[in-house]
């Protein structure tokens, strides 16, 4: 055992310095590791301060999978998924907010497979239930309507009402005419047109028959010809049916005896009923006008051309604003760094008599010794570094050119001391703000594009300071900026360097030795403090309504004349021709039509026939029993075409009473103007439950400008196929 002994007793030390060297090894590799996980999570902040949330998850995705024992890593991941997950989220509440409920459901599931116990995905599970919900009460709500609607309108129709004035002139009207008159009786003009064209006028008692006219008109309709006449003789007329006119002098008062009057009620659901009263007044000069502020209502009583013209103006303003939604997010990132490194030196040195208290004799300055306060030397070694990252994710609904306000942070009181003779002392207390103001106003804009006025201020407390009486105030530290972006539908716009950069350098110590560059520390401490933030802002808009204007041609309303709002332009076809002279003296030269041959020269000139016209046939496909099928006829030339539709009387009927229909022969006459188009409208009947109908075309007809008539070609076919009904086979 003792030859053991000194053989044992120089191995001592080895295990130590193993020990020593797995723990450099472990700390060395504890560095490496740190250094491999800093460079992914510094790359990922990076992509995150660009907005890339997507790209930074993925980045610390595939590190993690590659070292999925570092926490550092698997900390920088959890945190940028958070992240990832409040942005989806915000997409979703946007989606949500715009009725967009199918990109709502996939935004939640994506937060759900990131991260399924999310606290705002049950929210937001929530709003998807109540948006669902409220859908499906709208559509019930809309299909209730719809058939009160229905119920309402054929009680209407049940109703005995008046005949209804004629909103447009019939065929008759559309008659090309011919004229030349010279110094002829008003009366002459209307007996000649009367007999040429089938339309009846009857005259007012005040309108003069024997007035002279003078007038040459070629290629143009009776319309155009009764409005030139009557304009040039200060005459008016009234429709009273497809073919009578009442024509009566173009005066205030036989104007208010003879026009028919109408009231309408508009419901606004956007436009504001007081400033649409403005508009409506200005524009058709209507004094009959009243608005319901409480019902946002406007009613008008004008005639009926007026009213038609109030209401394509309330059609081309009641359109609802344009909203956005902004989705913010403000972060202040800040970091600090602290450094102190010396020796604290005593600042005073006593000489005296220890433990002795109150005053001492000279007498004992034997007893007099030096002394400094313990501890005699202070050794400082600090340093302290840290960064935050402060967000808000506010998600802002506003609407067009109206501002919104966000502000996040607290209210610090001040107290104000206020003394008054036989008053006594009052206090009052304000409060300031301190933290994020941001204020926004988007104007949407028609090309998709949104302007946005920008305010921010970041504010924090830096100080108290001390007032008299023992009042506090505050010293407070402000960052603001202003501007105003165009940003595109979904684009998002990064405003970054609010910087505020502190650096202080501080030395307590011997005077003068320690604030020397090296040598300084051993005479004193030396701090070092550098603080730093920066505020950063990502906008981000989306628009939930856009302002859809209506077409130019639906824009540009006919507005009739300064006297006569409303009223029928004087213009007349490009291929008309027409002259007006005051009268002279003479007789009647000609006029069209049926008195052509009379007023004609002797020897006219031969009338070219026509060339052959086209009428293109189609129809409906496929109709049930009770509803109703569209059998259009379509005139592909340029002459006047007129027919009868063929259908089994058994199986089909027209849509609309006083058609101008045979039922029990089951013929329908129409008329095609030159290039024109007819729509006839007939209801199926139970008899053809499982028939394939195929209507035809008779007595075809088409006609120029002369008497001369010409052949008709027919193209297409109408073959209405009806479906059998529960339990019935098709025949």
């Amino acid at each position: 055992m003792t030859a053991s002994q000194p053989i044992a007793a120089p191995a001592a030390p080895a295990p130590r310095i193993r020990a020593a060297a797995l723990l450099v090894l472990a700390v060395v590799l504890a560095a490496a590791l740190a250094g491999c996980a800093s460079r992914p999570v510094d790359d990922a902040e990076r992509l995150s301060r660009e907005g890339r949330y997507e790209d930074a998850l993925a980045l610390l995705d595939d590190a993690l999978r590659r070292q999925p024992d570092l926490p550092a890593l698997r900390t920088a991941h959890d945190r940028q998924r958070d992240r990832v997950v409040m942005q989806v989220l915000a997409r979703a509440e946007v989606a949500l907010a715009s009725g967009r409920l199918d990109e709502a459901d996939g935004l939640a599931d994506r937060a759900r497979g990131l991260a399924p116990g999310h606290a705002r995905l049950a929210a937001v599970d929530a709003q998807r239930a109540q948006a669902r919900a409220a859908q499906q009460r709208q559509a019930a709500a809309r299909t209730q309507a719809a058939a009160v609607r229905a119920q309402a309108a054929a009680a209407a129709a049940a109703t005995a009402a008046p005949p209804p004035l004629p909103a447009a002139l019939s065929a008759a009207f559309q008659k090309p005419v011919a004229l030349e008159f010279r110094d002829a009786p008003l009366r002459q003009v209307f007996e000649a047109l009367a007999r040429s064209t089938g339309v009846n006028f009857v005259f007012d008692k005040d309108v003069r028959g024997d007035a002279k006219v003078t007038v040459f008109l070629r290629q143009v309709s009776l319309d155009e010809a009764l409005r030139v006449i009557l304009a040039t003789q200060q005459l008016d007329r009234k429709l009273l049916n497809d073919s009578t006119v009442l024509v009566y002098p173009n005066t205030a008062a036989k104007q208010r005896e003879h026009q028919e009057l109408v009231t309408r009620t508009f419901y606004l659901a956007n436009a504001d009923a007081r400033q649409m009263q403005t508009l409506v007044r200005t524009m058709t000069k209507t004094r009959d006008l009243h608005a319901d502020e409480r019902l946002n209502l406007l009613v008008v009583r004008d005639t009926p051309e007026v009213v038609r013209q109030v209401e394509r103006l309330v059609a081309t303003l009641d359109l609802p604003e344009p909203e956005v939604m902004l989705a913010v997010e403000v972060m202040e990132v800040a970091s600090s760094r602290l450094d102190q490194l010396g020796l604290n030196w005593p600042g005073t040195l006593q000489f005296g008599i220890t433990g002795a208290n109150g005053q001492i004799e000279l007498g004992q300055r034997g007893n007099f010794t030096a002394s400094i306060a313990n501890p005699a030397l202070l050794a400082t070694l600090r340093g302290d570094s840290g960064s935050t990252n402060l967000l808000a994710n506010p998600s802002i609904r506003a609407r067009n050119r109206e501002k919104a306000k966000v502000q996040i942070g607290d209210k610090l009181p001040v107290f104000t001391t206020t003394s008054a003779v036989n008053v006594g002392v009052s206090t009052s207390v304000t409060y300031l703000d301190v933290g994020l103001k941001l204020e926004v106003e988007p104007t949407v804009q028609l090309d998709g594009d949104v302007t946005i006025k920008v305010a921010l201020e970041v504010s924090n407390l830096l100080r108290e300071v001390s007032g008299p009486g023992g009042s506090l105030a505050y010293q407070v530290g402000t960052r603001s900026s202003s501007t105003t972006l165009r940003l595109k539908d979904g684009e998002t716009q990064v405003l970054a360097g609010l910087i505020n950069d502190e650096d202080r350098q501080r030395a307590l110590g011997v005077p003068g030795l320690s604030t020397a560059p090296v040598l300084g520390k051993l005479f004193g401490t030396q701090s070092d403090t550098r603080n730093k933030t920066e505020v950063v802002m990502l906008i981000t808009p989306r628009i939930l309504r856009q302002l859809v204007p209506p077409p130019v041609a639906d824009a540009t309303i006919a507005s009739g004349t300064d006297s006569q709002p409303g009223a029928l332009s004087l213009r007349m076809a490009p291929a008309a021709r027409a002259g007006v002279a005051p009268g002279r003296g003479g007789a009647a030269l000609s006029v069209a039509a049926d008195d052509a041959a009379r007023s004609a020269p002797a020897d006219p000139a031969p009338v070219a026939a026509p060339p052959a016209a086209s009428v293109l046939l189609s129809s409906s496909a496929e109709a049930r029993v009770g509803e109703t099928a569209a059998v259009t006829l379509q005139n592909r030339s340029g002459l006047a075409v007129s027919g009868e539709l063929l259908f089994d009387a058994q199986a089909l009927q027209p849509a609309s009473a006083g058609a101008g229909a045979n039922d029990a022969a089951g013929r329908m006459p129409f008329q095609l103007q030159p290039r024109g188009q007819a729509v006839l409208v007939l209801r199926v009947l139970p008899a053809a439950a499982g028939q394939r109908l195929a209507l035809q075309v008779g007595s075809l007809q088409a006609s120029g400008d002369g008497a001369a008539t010409a052949e008709v070609r027919l193209d297409g076919e109408a073959v209405l196929q009806v479906p059998a009904g529960p339990g019935e086979a098709p025949k």
